[in-house]
Parts: C-alpha cells; sequence; structure tokens
C-alpha cells in the first residue's frame, strides 16, 4: 500500500475519533486533503483511495493537476494567498475558495466565473488571532465583508477559514477556534448560509472538531512534509 494511503486511512481515523469523543455526528466533518507541493502520483494515489476534495495553494502547479486529472471526480479548493492577476484562473478551475478577505477580489471571481458553472463557494479568511504577519479579513470588519459578499451573484458565501498560530496545548489550540465558531454564529443570524468552518490542520484538527470545525485542511499528515 502506498504510504500517503496509509497515512489517509490514519487521518481518518483520527477524524472519527475525535468525531466520538466530542459527540460530532458520524461523518460530520469532511476531509480537505492538502496536495500543494506534492506529486501527481501521490494525488492519484489518494484519489484511487476514495478521496475526492483536494485543496492547492499555487494556481499554475494547481492548473497542471487539475488538467491531469480531468474527467475524474474531483472537488478542487483553492486555499492559498490570491492575487489579482490569478482569479480568473481560480474562478474557471475551483469549487471553493477558502482564502477570500478582500472585497476587490470577491468581486473579481464573481465577474470571472464561467456562465455554465454554478456559484463558487467562498470561506472569509479570518485573522482570528491577529498576527500582522497573518492574512485575513479582521472579526470586527467580518460582518460588513459578508453582507457584501452574499450580494454577488456568481459566489455563495458559504464560511470561515482561519490558521491560528501553532500550539502542542489542546486547550491553547482550542481558543482561536472557539472564536471562529462564535464568529459564524453571529454572522449567521444575517448570512443564514454560512454553514461551513474550514480549520483544524494535521497538528490540531482534534482541537478544531472539538470547537465545531466542518472541514479539516490535511495536508502533511497525508502526503508527509514537503520535500521529504
Amino acid at each position: 500500500m502506498n504510504d500517503c494511503v496509509r497515512a489517509l486511512h490514519a487521518i481518518q481515523a483520527r477524524i472519527a475519533a475525535a468525531e466520538r469523543r466530542y459527540h460530532r455526528p458520524p461523518g460530520a466533518v469532511a476531509l480537505l486533503a492538502v496536495s500543494k507541493a506534492h506529486s501527481i502520483a501521490d494525488v492519484r494515489a489518494v484519489l484511487a483511495a476514495g478521496q475526492r476534495v483536494f485543496g492547492e495553494s499555487y494556481l499554475q502547479e494547481a492548473a497542471a493537476k487539475i488538467a491531469a486529472l480531468a474527467g475524474q471526480a474531483v472537488d478542487w479548493h483553492f486555499i492559498g494567498p490570491i492575487q489579482s492577476n490569478k482569479t480568473r484562473g481560480i474562478a474557471e478551475r475551483f469549487s471553493w475558495v477558502h482564502s477570500v478577505d478582500r472585497l476587490k477580489i470577491a468581486q473579481r471571481l464573481d465577474a470571472q466565473r464561467p456562465d455554465h458553472l454554478p456559484p463558487l463557494n467562498i470561506c472569509l479568511e479570518i485573522n482570528v488571532s491577529g498576527e500582522s504577519s497573518k492574512s485575513g479579513v479582521p472579526p470586527a470588519e467580518a460582518a460588513d465583508l459578508a453582507r457584501e459578499l452574499s450580494l454577488l451573484p456568481r459566489l455563495r458565501l458559504r464560511g470561515l477559514m482561519a490558521i491560528p498560530p501553532p500550539s502542542r496545548d489542546l486547550e491553547t489550540q482550542r481558543d482561536p477556534f472557539r472564536r471562529l465558531r462564535e464568529l459564524r454564529d453571529t454572522l449567521g443570524q444575517a448570512v443564514p448560509a454560512l454553514d461551513t468552518l474550514s480549520m483544524g490542520m494535521t497538528d490540531d484538527l482534534e482541537a478544531a472538531i472539538a470547537e465545531g470545525s466542518t472541514m479539516v485542511r490535511v495536508g502533511s499528515g497525508i502526503f508527509g512534509r514537503r520535500g521529504a
């Protein structure tokens, strides 16, 4: 068995165990396999093992993988920073974008989404920890941006995403995820379609699941460290 497939099964078991531990319904948490910087061969192996949802951060790399796997049932999510000159390629190729934090970018994605495709699913990236080095909209500005995005016809605002600072302590990990969930609950009063919390990665997915994550983004836990 391919090492990535073995790792995929281990991650699936961790997710199921966390769902049980924190009284989440079985299957409540989707797995997004982050394949950026990893080979198409490993993506094919994980795809053959039943994983259908993959995340990429770099348009040029993603475009090659998407073309190589054309015709297969793959759900592609863009999770990286978005440059204005990349929005057309993202709007044309992906079904989800997790990293929207500016109205200008959202407007470009909306205008460039092809008419024959369904609306592009969007998550607002929230700088939940207030780190100056991190992208993401400040929590205090999220409601205004969410209202603006909800008016764009070729986008569908689905939820929130965050990348908190790393920690090894479970309770410390849980705090920013709790704040993101609370923000989603507040925003959901005005935007009822917010059904997604994209939070949790290889080292903190249990904390994220405890706080209500509906989608964890796992790269190294499946594919190994980049360059390894």
